[in-house]
């Protein structure tokens, strides 16, 4: 029996196809929250090929796991080439940019300190 949700409220015991909770779209970058708590955030993105976010900062500590393609992540000045099945750390207050190296899919999870 496969248990799927796409956004239960009790988050006990359900399977998620997480690649499979957004589609990529022409020239955009789409994402869709799956979890939302005081605490942090759990959201998947789809990145069009050259797609990306400009550098920034958020004062959470994430993680970011390529779930399909390629994706340059950019942390403090350090390039990182990121493939499908790796993940990165990146630390509240630093400065961060991601480019799309074809279309990727990716969950970023933000955990408040």
């Amino acid at each position: 029996m496969n248990n799927q949700q796409e956004n239960p409220t009790n988050l006990s015991a359900h399977v998620f196809d997480l690649a499979g909770l957004i589609d990529y779209h022409t020239d955009s970058i789409v994402s869709r929250e799956v979890l939302s708590k005081k605490t942090g955030t759990v959201t998947v993105f789809a990145f069009a090929q050259e797609q990306g976010l400009s550098e920034h900062t958020v004062p959470f500590d994430a993680l970011v796991y390529i779930l399909e393609g390629k994706a340059k992540i950019t942390i403090s000045g350090q390039d990182y080439t990121l493939n499908n099945g790796e993940m990165i750390t990146m630390p509240a207050n630093e400065p961060h940019a991601l480019m799309a190296l074809g279309e990727f899919k990716m969950v970023l999870v933000m955990i408040k300190s």
